[in-house]
């Protein structure tokens, strides 16, 4: 069945909840304490009311393409960046230790320790996708996971947990906030960690978190909301990865 509305009267659709775009220039420019974005010269403010303001030139540029790109209402999930920023800022200085061992309990149960039994195109998939990433993990890291078959609960070396623990722990608020997000997005420490270090980059990492899912569309074809929801995390990678670039930059 069909309603129709009545002459000049239009349905509110869902994008009609989303805010207004209230600006036209945006700029960035530096303060006391770093670098900030502006919106028709006003600096911007978090969901916490803080002062969004950032360490470099550069993650303030990638702040302020975000809202450049916005059109006639304002898309939150179009602007990575700034919601990892906002986190960081508003959430990340009381959340550091809890965050970090987040962290920990990811590399705990990390996906890439986690094997298939069979099929056997699926154990080779796994193995020349994550076998390398293991490797590296322990080689540069000093980061030992074991790997097995199944679901069953693996009991990881303490001194491997300890390793990414104490990383993570280092780590100021912008990066363990990527580094904690690239981990929940990949359900892997290994591959946040080398998203972090620059080993892999945000395609890279999401391609690698993904090897199961692979395999089913290989075997069965592709479904939509599926296919949309795995461009969504992949576009959170690369965002995570921009971010860490960004910082990088002097």
């Amino acid at each position: 069945m069909t309603y129709e509305t009545k002459p000049g009267v239009r349905m509110p659709k869902p994008e009609d909840s989303r805010p207004k775009r209230f600006y036209t220039d945006v700029s960035v420019a530096e303060g006391e304490g770093g670098w900030q974005v502006r919106l028709d010269g006003r600096s911007v403010k978090t969901p916490a009311k803080n002062l969004l303001q950032v360490p470099t030139r550069a993650l303030a540029e990638l702040l302020a393409a975000e809202w450049d790109a916005q059109g006639e209402r304002i898309d939150a999930p179009l602007m990575p960046a700034n919601r990892l920023c906002f986190v960081a800022i508003d959430l990340m200085g009381e959340a550091h230790g809890a965050t970090v061992a987040e962290v920990t309990r990811y590399a705990a149960n990390d996906q890439l320790c986690f094997r298939a039994p069979e099929p056997s195109d699926l154990v080779a998939a796994q193995a020349t996708a994550w076998d390398p990433m293991l490797d590296w993990a322990r080689r540069e890291l000093g980061v030992d996971l074991r790997s097995g078959t199944g679901i069953l609960p693996i009991e990881q070396d303490a001194a491997a947990l300890q390793a990414v623990h104490a990383r993570a722990a280092a780590l100021d608020v912008w990066r363990l906030t990527a580094l904690a997000h690239a981990t929940a997005v990949c359900g892997s420490a290994v591959l946040g960690l080398a998203l972090l270090e620059g080993e892999r980059s945000g395609e890279a990492v999401f391609a690698l978190s993904i090897i199961d899912e692979a395999y089913q569309i290989a075997q069965w074809g592709h479904d939509k909301e599926a296919a949309q929801r795995l461009d969504l995390l992949k576009a959170e990678l690369i965002a995570a990865e921009r971010l860490l670039r960004a910082l990088d930059a002097s």
